[in-house]
C-alpha cells in the first residue's frame, strides 16, 4: 500500500510502497478515505518533538473510511460500514479507564505515534474504538471529527464546564481553536475570538463568536483592558488553544475573580503564572486532553443535526502525494484544517 512515511525531523514525508498491515482478531482493517492534517504532526516533523516509534513511522491520527475486514472477535462491524476513527485508543483496565477518564489512559496508544497512522492506504484498528459515521455526514471532511472537533468538545463541555450564559474567550482561531469556539457558542456561551488573522476572525463570527480581536496591533495592556470592558471585568472562562507561553500568560490573566482557565494548546516551554494572583482570585487552571470515547456518538450526532458545522472548517483538500503542500501551507497559517484524500 501507498503510505507517508516519516523518517527524520526537518525531512519532508516520503510517499512509499509498505507493507499493508494484517487484521488482528479484535481489529477492523479500514480502507481511508481522508485524514486531517493537525499540528501534532508538524511538532514531529519540524520541531523534533519524538515520537513513540522509532522512525520510519506513518503519521496521520484524524481518520474516517471504510470497514474492508473484520476480526473475528470484533464485534458490531460489518464491511462496508462507514466509519471514523479516533487518534488514541484505551486500555479498558488502567485506573483512569476504570474511572471513566481513558483519554488520560496510562497504557494508550496513538495513532501516528506509537503506531503506524492513517497518511496511508490502510490502517488496522482495534474495533472496540472505532465510531460508526452516519450516512448523513461527508465520508472524507468527518475524518476531522476524530480530533479538531472532538478535541474542543471535551475541552469545552467536560475541562471548561461552559454553561449557558458564560462569558468565555478563546486566544487562537486555528484548527482546534475555531472548533472551540463553535462548541462554546453551541454552548450558549458569549465568546470573544482573539487571533492575529483577521481571516480566521471572520470565520469565528460565522461560526459564533459574539465579538472578535485582532491582537496583532495591541499592546498586552491594550488586549486585556478590551476583553475585561467587554465581560464586564473578565471572562468567566479562558481557552488557549495555540500553545505559546505568551498567550497561554495572557488568556489565564483575562478571566474574572473566580474565573476558570482551560488549556488545550500544546507547548514544550514554561508559562509564567503569577501565584497570588491565582490565589487570591481563586483562578482555577485546569488542562484538556483528547476526548473521551463515550463522548463520540454526541459528538456525531451535534455534526448530524447542524448545531455544529463540519464543511467551513475544512478549508483545503490534497491527495497523499501532495501531502507536504499541506504542511507548508500549516506552517504559513493559512489553513484551518487540511486533509489528505486517500
Amino acid at each position: 500500500m501507498r503510505a507517508a512515511v516519516f523518517h527524520e525531523p526537518n525531512k519532508p514525508l516520503v510517499i512509499e510502497e509498505v507493507e499493508t498491515p494484517k487484521v488482528g482478531s479484535s481489529d477492523l482493517k479500514v480502507k481511508i478515505a481522508a485524514c486531517g492534517v493537525c499540528n501534532t504532526d508538524l511538532h514531529y516533523i519540524d520541531h523534533g518533538v519524538p515520537t513513540f516509534k522509532k522512525p520510519p513511522i506513518i503519521l496521520g491520527h484524524e481518520a474516517s473510511g471504510v470497514v474492508e475486514e473484520v476480526g473475528f472477535k470484533a464485534k458490531n462491524f460489518k464491511v462496508g460500514d462507514r466509519v471514523l476513527i479516533p487518534p488514541v485508543f484505551s486500555c479498558g483496565y488502567c485506573e483512569n479507564c476504570r474511572l471513566g477518564r481513558e483519554n488520560i489512559c496510562m497504557n494508550m496508544v496513538m495513532l501516528g505515534n506509537h503506531v503506524d497512522g492513517a497518511f496511508a492506504e490502510y490502517v488496522c484498528v482495534p474495533a472496540k474504538d472505532v465510531q460508526h459515521l452516519p450516512k448523513e455526514l461527508p465520508l472524507e471532511e468527518s475524518c476531522v471529527i476524530s480530533d479538531a472537533i472532538s478535541t474542543p468538545y471535551h475541552a469545552v463541555k467536560n475541562r471548561a464546564q461552559v454553561r449557558p450564559g458564560d462569558s468565555v474567550v478563546v486566544f487562537g482561531c486555528g484548527g482546534v481553536g475555531i472548533n472551540v469556539v463553535q462548541m462554546a457558542a453551541a454552548c450558549g456561551a458569549s465568546v470573544i475570538a482573539v487571533d492575529i488573522s483577521d481571516y480566521k476572525l471572520d470565520m469565528a463570527r460565522k461560526l459564533g463568536a459574539d465579538y472578535t480581536i485582532n491582537s496583532a496591533a495591541k499592546t498586552e495592556k491594550e488586549l486585556l483592558k478590551e476583553i475585561r470592558e467587554r465581560t464586564g471585568g473578565g471572562a468567566d472562562i479562558s481557552i488557549e488553544a495555540i500553545g505559546n507561553p505568551k498567550t497561554i500568560e495572557l488568556a489565564s490573566a483575562s478571566i474574572k475573580a473566580g474565573g476558570r482557565h482551560c488549556q488545550v494548546g500544546y507547548s514544550p516551554h514554561d508559562a509564567v503564572l503569577n501565584a497570588g494572583r491565582l490565589m487570591f482570585r481563586e483562578i482555577e487552571i485546569i488542562g484538556s486532553l483528547g476526548c473521551r470515547p463515550v463522548d463520540y456518538p454526541k459528538i456525531i450526532e451535534m455534526v448530524r443535526t447542524g448545531k455544529i458545522q463540519l464543511l467551513p472548517v475544512v478549508t483545503h483538500r490534497f491527495k497523499l502525494q501532495d501531502i507536504n503542500q499541506a504542511f507548508d501551507l500549516m506552517r504559513k497559517g493559512e489553513a484551518l484544517r487540511s486533509i489528505v484524500l486517500l
